[in-house]
Formats: structure tokens, C-alpha cells, sequence
């Protein structure tokens, strides 16, 4: 497969669009038009990412977190991440981050945890604002009505969810008077005009509004054709946010879910650090990917009786146990994220296995490396 097309895909589940302003999301190194015979997946791109990739004789590498996160001026072989770019590209392999785009979303790293700890009624812990929506409104004669609807559907509006061509109308009148200099497409010039007409509805997502009153505009029989822009509220996505919180079909100790989740997370260095009573019981579990500190306070506002994150801060685990927040568990931040893989894996197979003729597609192989930073606790 084409590594241009390949990218399409996964952006189309993880767009870079979400990603935060200060991350580095998208492909660092590769040629677009490449061919893809094998991928690799793994969370961090390290040197032993990029040994294990060649090894493999891949042609790509998918990596949650930034290789330059921070940019840079050189990417010369003299340093490690210098070292991975000329590894990879001198083996004719690419390298494509989806980090924070990849946080959020439905299948989504938040979500890869939820789901593999057990939980149910999964949701954002906190919702991210869905894309601003316009509602644009045209009054148009009857006879012209199809083709200004179909004009405006064809500029992207009326996309909901899963549907297009979406709009609605209502018949009315349109009164108006032509005056000097008007070149009217229906009446005279001096004369009060009623017209049958029709009001059509459709709402468009603002980034394209532009284009959509464009396409009114130009299909419109109309000199000066009447219509409406109205912004529409901005309203939680529920399928986008940051963190996860379900629950567990049965209640336990917070000491019987630990060694849950023990079981669940890969083994670290670290193991899993917990605040609170061992024997408090656990129904409500919020959690998220990576660092996670920032949403303590939300958590707590939520009810969750224990909080699953990476990367806890003394001061804020401390003054969250202080205010009756939630049990806590830290767990190494590799083992959290690389929960998501699998997903990403399943995906990625089911949309490039095997085709009709059922030659084998693309491959797709999880890194077997631990990249985890600690190696030993005493």
C-alpha cells in the first residue's frame, strides 16, 4: 500500500487536526509515495525501536510519542535521535507520530485502557467541545430549490455524523420590489413581486462556510439571493475528551483492583504506586493515558472512587487524598500507553488484511521492546 494512502487512514481515525498545539504529530521521515509492505508499532521511537524495525525489514514505524517534540535545526547522526532518523531512512523505513490526536478520540489511547481494565458505560472524563457548526438557511424559488440544496451539499453541507445531503424545508412566500438599476431574474423593475419559495435548511461545519454560502451564491437564480448564518451552541463531543470513566460490572476492594490491574498493565520497574485505603470499594474508575495529573480535580468532581493515571506529582496526589479525592494509582507511563497498540493493531489489520483474492495485506507487528526509562527498583 501506498504510505500516502496508509497515513490517510489513520489520520482519518486520529486527525491531526486534535492534536495540541505544542505537540509534533504526523510523518517525520519517509517517502509518501513508498510503498508499504510492513509496519511496526510501538510507543517510543528509541534506537532499539528502530534496530527492532530493521530487523523486521519494515517500511514503517507508528509511534505514539515525538521523536523532536521540541523541534530542531540538525538531525545528524550524532545524536540518538539523529541516530534513529539515519537508521531508519538508511534502511528505507518511515517513521509517523500520532500522540495527543491519538488521546482522545474514540479508539483512542484513554479509551484502549478503559476497555482493557473492564470497564463499562465508558465516556469522556472530560469532554472535548465538538467542531463548531453553522446552520445555514436559503430561501429560494420552488423550481430552483433542488439544484441551490444540491449546490450546498456538494460544498460538504449537511454531513451529520454518519449521514449527508441532510437538510430540511418548509414552503413560504418571498415579496420584494426591484429597483432602478436591479436586473430582477423574476419581476419588473417598480413592481411588488410574491413568489413561491422554498426555505432550505442545512448545517455545515464553520471551517466550511466559506465555501458552502459560495455555492449558494453561484446557483442561486437570484441578483441578491436572502439568507441566514446562524452559529449553533458548541456541545460536549461524547465520543471525544480527554481521559475515560466507567465502571466495573462488580464492585471490589481497591487492593482486589490494584491486582487487577496488575495484571492488565505490563510489568515494570515500577509496578503500580497506590493512594488509599486498601480496603475501600471500587465501582466508579476514572483514568487516563500519559500524565494525567491535570485532570485529578475532575475526577474527584465525578465521583470516581480510584483515579488510574501516569507520572502523579507528590504536591497534587497529596492535596487531591487531603480533599477526599479518589484512590490513586500511578502506573509506569509506557505500560499505560501501550495498552493502545493492540487496538491500533486490530484496526490497521482490519482495514488492510487480507483482500478479496485472500492474498495477505499489509503486515502489522506490536514492538516487542520495553522501552519503559526504569530499569531496576531497590
Amino acid at each position: 500500500m501506498r504510505l500516502a494512502d496508509l497515513l490517510a487512514l489513520v489520520d482519518g481515525w486520529y486527525p491531526p487536526g486534535h492534536a495540541e498545539d505544542w505537540d509534533a504529530v504526523g510523518l517525520v521521515c519517509g517517502d509518501p509515495e513508498a510503498d508499504v509492505r510492513r509496519i511496526l508499532l510501538a510507543i517510543d521511537p528509541v534506537l532499539a525501536v528502530a534496530d527492532e524495525a530493521v530487523a523486521l525489514d519494515a517500511d514503517l514505524v507508528i509511534v505514539h510519542h515525538p521523536l523532536y517534540l521540541r523541534g530542531t535545526t540538525s538531525v545528524a547522526a550524532t545524536s540518538p535521535k539523529g541516530q534513529v532518523v539515519h537508521r531508519l531512512i538508511g534502511n528505507g523505513c518511515g517513521l509517523f507520530t500520532a500522540h495527543t490526536n491519538a488521546d482522545s478520540p474514540t479508539g483512542g489511547v484513554s479509551e484502549a485502557i478503559a476497555l482493557a481494565l473492564g470497564l463499562s458505560d465508558v465516556r469522556p472524563l472530560e469532554a472535548d467541545p465538538r467542531d463548531p457548526f453553522d446552520k445555514i438557511v436559503a430561501f429560494v424559488p420552488v423550481a430552483e430549490a433542488e439544484r441551490v440544496r444540491t449546490a450546498m451539499t456538494d460544498a460538504g453541507a449537511g454531513a451529520v455524523g454518519d449521514y449527508d445531503s441532510a437538510s430540511f424545508s418548509t414552503p413560504g412566500e418571498g415579496r420584494f420590489r426591484p429597483l432602478d438599476g436591479a436586473n430582477p431574474a423574476i419581476g419588473a423593475v417598480g413592481e411588488l413581486e410574491v413568489v413561491p419559495e422554498v426555505r432550505v435548511e442545512v448545517v455545515t461545519d464553520r471551517a466550511l462556510r466559506g465555501a458552502v454560502l459560495a455555492a449558494l451564491v453561484a446557483a442561486h437564480p437570484y441578483e441578491e439571493p436572502a439568507y441566514d448564518v446562524i452559529e449553533l451552541a458548541t456541545l460536549p463531543d461524547p465520543t471525544r475528551g480527554s481521559g475515560r470513566i466507567g465502571v466495573l460490572t462488580t464492585p471490589m476492594s481497591l487492593r482486589e483492583f490494584t491486582a487487577h490491574a496488575a495484571g492488565v498493565f505490563p510489568a515494570t520497574a515500577q509496578g503500580l504506586r497506590v493512594a488509599g485505603d486498601p480496603d475501600r470499594m471500587v465501582r466508579t474508575v476514572a483514568l487516563c493515558g500519559g500524565s494525567g495529573d491535570f485532570l485529578l480535580d475532575r475526577a474527584r468532581a465525578a465521583g470516581a472512587d480510584v483515579y488510574v493515571t501516569s507520572d502523579l506529582r507528590h504536591h497534587p496526589a497529596s492535596e487531591s487524598q487531603e480533599a477526599g479525592g479518589p484512590a490513586l494509582i500511578d502506573v509506569a507511563h509506557w505500560a499505560a500507553e501501550s495498552l493502545w497498540l493492540p487496538v491500533l493493531r486490530r484496526r490497521l489489520v482490519a482495514s488492510l488484511g487480507a483482500g478479496p483474492d485472500d492474498t495477505v495485506g499489509v503486515e502489522v507487528h506490536i514492538s516487542t521492546t520495553t522501552t519503559d526509562p526504569w530499569t531496576f527498583r531497590v
